[in-house]
């Protein structure tokens, strides 16, 4: 008898894009009348939020992004559970304890909505360090949807990069680097509490100006240069030229800020494997924020 090889490959599908909802701006105006029914209406820190600060969630976000980044989710991913943690937060008060938690199950509901093979309960314990129990996850997911109205299709800032893109007078060898590069500033911006309350596509609009301006394309046409690029992006979401610039001028702030941040733990590093560290970075280590996302249970 003739043996049977299984030939089956372990890839993942992708979804390609649709030209029938790319090319049709009855889509885009659609995105930009429901954007905001999915945003925190006030900063929960000062009015739900006792037993946890803004350095917390920033600490869990970078946590969630790790993950995500490792299990190679897709890009939609990590903005989206961010939108269910932080519209959860804005309802239920809630312990520092859960937090983590809060944030596991926030990406397990999002990569079930965004991922052709989600994750798994188990695996997203583990990243807890088995801090939480598989059991828990499922049953504290039920809490987030009951409290999120099971209102889960939520609208992204990268739900407008195809829109955007393709409104743009752009190279078509760029687009790929600049697509990853407005992905990595939606990203930073998840996890930055001030983009909380922004609009999706005020944050997609500002990301693309940040990475346009970032890789230096103002070269390659006019309608890319400074304030005519700006205009044209507040064109394109119909928004207030001034707002616009705003957001691309703190999404660049932030930028430098986790660069600076980046240089400064990589130059600690660096100095605790060379030897004894002295006095005045000691100091420093006992007034700064603590980087392991576990501190925040103590």
């Amino acid at each position: 008898m003739e043996q049977l090889l299984c030939l089956e490959m372990d890839t993942v599908l992708r979804a390609r894009p649709d030209p029938n909802l790319l090319f049709d701006d009855r889509v885009l105006q659609s995105l930009l009348t429901i954007e905001e029914r999915f945003l925190p209406q006030f900063s929960y820190f000062k009015c739900v939020q006792k037993d946890i600060q803004p350095f917390m969630r920033r600490m869990v976000a970078t946590w969630m992004l790790e993950v995500c980044e490792e299990q190679k989710c897709e890009e939609e991913v990590f903005p989206l559970a961010m939108n269910y943690l932080d519209r959860f937060l804005a309802v239920v008060r809630t312990r520092k304890s859960n937090l983590q938690l809060l944030g596991a199950v926030c990406m397990f509901l999002a990569s079930k909505l965004k991922e052709t093979r989600p994750l798994t309960a188990e695996k997203l314990c583990i990243y807890t360090d088995n801090s939480i129990k598989p059991q828990e996850l499922l049953e504290w997911e039920l809490v987030v949807l009951g409290k999120l109205k099971w209102n889960l299709a939520a609208v992204t800032p990268n739900d407008f990069i195809e829109h955007i893109m393709r409104k743009l007078p752009l190279p078509k060898e760029k687009l790929t680097l600049i697509r990853k590069h407005v992905q990595t500033f939606i990203a930073l911006c998840a996890t930055d509490f001030n983009f909380a309350m922004y609009p999706p596509s005020m944050i997609a609009t500002g990301s693309f100006g940040a990475a346009i301006c970032g890789l230096q394309l103002d070269d390659v046409d006019q309608a890319l240069l400074g304030d005519n690029l700006t205009d044209l992006l507040a064109k394109i979401i119909n928004t207030e030229v001034d707002c616009l610039k705003e957001c691309q001028e703190q999404i660049e702030r932030v930028l430098v800020s986790s660069l600076r941040e980046g240089q400064q733990q990589q130059q600690q590093q660096q100095q605790e494997q060379a030897g004894p560290r002295n006095k005045a970075l000691d100091e420093l280590d006992q007034s700064s924020t603590p980087t392991d996302v576990r501190d925040i249970n103590l």
